[in-house]
């Protein structure tokens, strides 16, 4: 499954330009500027409570910024009609609810709607088929979505939003209830998309996974942006002085791990 091919010169999937949010007047992060290009992979990382979440919904137009400036292919979020935004970035949350009886040609098909408006057409049915397929989904079209494994659901879930055909991809915490089989596959796929054109913004706990599979890490503390750049330049004195706790910092085949150690009295 592929996007369209971007101009080099084309804007940042996304923007954020000194963006202050919070909830009831109160800011939970401040002052956070940084970029998501075609075709990157952005890993936000940070401990609970810094205000991930928190950032990604303003990237959805979920939640306005108190300050600063969210851009969406170089357009402001909130100049966005709704399913036009929708048509250009694609959002998973933390958790949806799960229990609405509908199968997984239904679930996929939703992404469509954007596009559609109140009946969908032959091609959305089409780019619902061709994207069961790429993810090896189609045995299960006509399966209730709720019968499903948490990997498979989870694929539904990404099949669903790349049936959107955005340009971008906010993800929170996108692997969070899978094993460390389906964690893969699931980043995999992300990888294999990047390189088609998407921007993809993932909040992820894991460092030594979202390491593998971010082009860019930007690190979120309680003052905000702590750092930004490669993995390779990620640091456990970063690590550490955002988590408190000691970390080291291996490097096993071309591969960053990043290992906790055991505070000890």
């Amino acid at each position: 499954m592929t996007t369209e091919p971007t101009d080099p010169t084309d804007p940042p999937t996304i923007t954020f330009d000194g963006v202050s949010a919070g909830y009831d007047g109160s800011a939970v992060i401040s002052d956070i500027s940084f970029d998501v290009q075609s075709g990157e992979i952005v890993g936000l990382l940070g401990p609970n409570g810094v205000g991930k979440s928190t950032l990604l919904k303003c990237a959805v137009g979920i939640l306005d910024p108190l300050s600063g400036s969210v851009r969406v292919n170089g357009r402001p979020v909130d100049d966005y009609e709704r399913d036009a935004l929708a048509r250009t970035v694609g959002y998973v949350p933390q958790s949806e609810p799960t229990n609405f009886p509908r199968t997984v040609f239904q679930t996929v098909l939703m992404g469509r709607k954007p596009h559609f408006g109140t009946r969908p057409g032959p091609r959305d049915r089409q780019v619902v088929a061709t994207l069961l397929d790429w993810l090896e989904l189609d045995e299960f079209a006509m399966r209730d979505v709720n019968s499903l494994s948490g990997g498979q659901h989870q694929k539904v879930i990404l099949a669903r939003v790349l049936a959107q055909e955005p340009r971008g991809l906010i993800l929170d915490e996108p692997t969070s209830d899978l094993d460390i089989r389906h964690e893969v596959e699931a980043l995999s796929l992300l990888r294999d998309e990047a390189p088609n054109g998407l921007g993809i913004l993932h909040a992820m706990h894991d460092l030594t996974l979202a390491t593998r599979y971010s082009d860019r890490i930007v690190l979120l503390g309680e003052d905000g942006v702590y750092s930004q750049g490669p993995p390779s330049s990620l640091t456990a004195a970063d690590v550490s002085n955002v988590y408190g706790i000691d970390v080291t910092i291996h490097e096993v085949d071309d591969e960053i791990v990043i290992m906790p150690q055991e505070s000890r009295e």
